[in-house]
């Protein structure tokens, strides 16, 4: 029934250090395709080089990659020049999203509200860096995603500590200030070439902690979907989720992070995923099943929104 998508790749794996997520994650999709018909075949640019993949033959490609290398928009460009076609955001948007500062300053720009921050470095003056943000605060490294390296500072003297393991991952560290309230998160969709924004899932961690364990490996975890919510306040944070994929300039689907302070009632957009997980686990496939939408059929209308960014002039011929 679906041979019509032709041959494909779902890409996973890679050379992140959300390797291990994403090896999970394109095991499901895989799965998923092939139990509706699709020619789907597993490839792992991790092991495989570029070489390997255009000649695989495939006519559109699922990106089931996290992290970098697979989500900030340079598998995305070595697809455009393949001319393969894609699933999720383009080169630009993809590269946008996975800089969380970039990605602030352009919510900002479109008056969307972002938590304030500051880029860290070894010679940041930690006084002036709390007295700008205030106490607690976050620290993450700029550049990747799964919570990998973030950390939560209580006190002047364990910013330098937190600094330090941020660094590990990434070379750019932000500290942001701490949002005190619920954390909820909107998956975005493309419908007949229009983005739906999903209902939203509260999440509710042990100690409000939401780290890498917590996010894939821990059922401890309590997902609310429906979010509980008053409507009301539900369609406010659809509305501003869908603002910020438009304004990054996000295709095909894409996840929205959010906290709902709890003073005032205020939500601030923290982050946005162009590749999101599609683990067991995982946080898009569960607002797509309390939309109707079956984790089988999710990948099926994923996959049906790949594209190319760019076209080639009509009088543009290969070599």
């Amino acid at each position: 029934m679906f041979r019509k998508f032709g041959k494909v790749g779902v890409l996973m794996g890679g050379s992140s250090a959300e390797r291990e997520v994403s090896l999970m994650s394109g095991q499901g999709v895989l799965e998923a395709l092939r139990s509706k018909g699709v020619d789907a075949h597993g490839f792992d640019t991790g092991r495989r080089s570029l070489a390997e993949l255009a000649g695989e033959g495939f006519d559109r490609v699922f990106i089931a990659l996290h992290g970098r290398y697979g989500e900030d928009g340079t598998i995305q460009g070595a697809l455009e020049q393949l001319r393969i076609p894609y699933t999720g955001p383009g080169v630009m948007a993809s590269a946008i999203a996975m800089d969380k500062a970039m990605t602030k300053r352009i919510w900002a720009a479109a008056g969307l509200a972002t938590p304030k921050y500051e880029m860290l470095t070894q010679e940041s003056n930690r006084e002036q860096v709390c007295g700008a943000l205030g106490l607690p605060l976050i620290v993450k490294a700029a550049h990747e995603g799964s919570s990998l390296g973030m950390s939560k500072v209580q006190r002047l003297e364990d910013l330098q500590k937190a600094y330090a393991q941020a660094s590990r991952f990434d070379q750019d560290v932000i500290a942001e200030e701490f949002i005190s309230g619920e954390e909820l998160t909107c998956a975005i969709l493309e419908i007949d070439g229009e983005p739906k924004a999903m209902p939203l899932i509260r999440i509710v961690a042990p100690q409000a902690n939401y780290d890498y364990r917590n996010k894939y490996f821990s059922d401890d975890v309590q997902y609310l979907c429906p979010s509980g919510l008053p409507p009301e306040k539900e369609l406010e944070i659809r509305t501003l989720a869908l603002a910020s994929y438009r304004a990054i300039g996000c295709r095909g689907w894409a996840r929205a992070d959010v906290m709902l302070r709890l003073s005032d009632n205020k939500p601030f957009l923290l982050e946005i995923n162009t590749s999101p997980g599609m683990t067991g686990h995982s946080l898009v496939p569960m607002a797509a099943k309390a939309a109707g939408i079956s984790y089988e059929d999710l990948c099926l209308q994923i996959l049906s929104s790949a594209r190319l960014d760019l076209t080639p002039t009509k009088d543009w011929k290969p070599d």
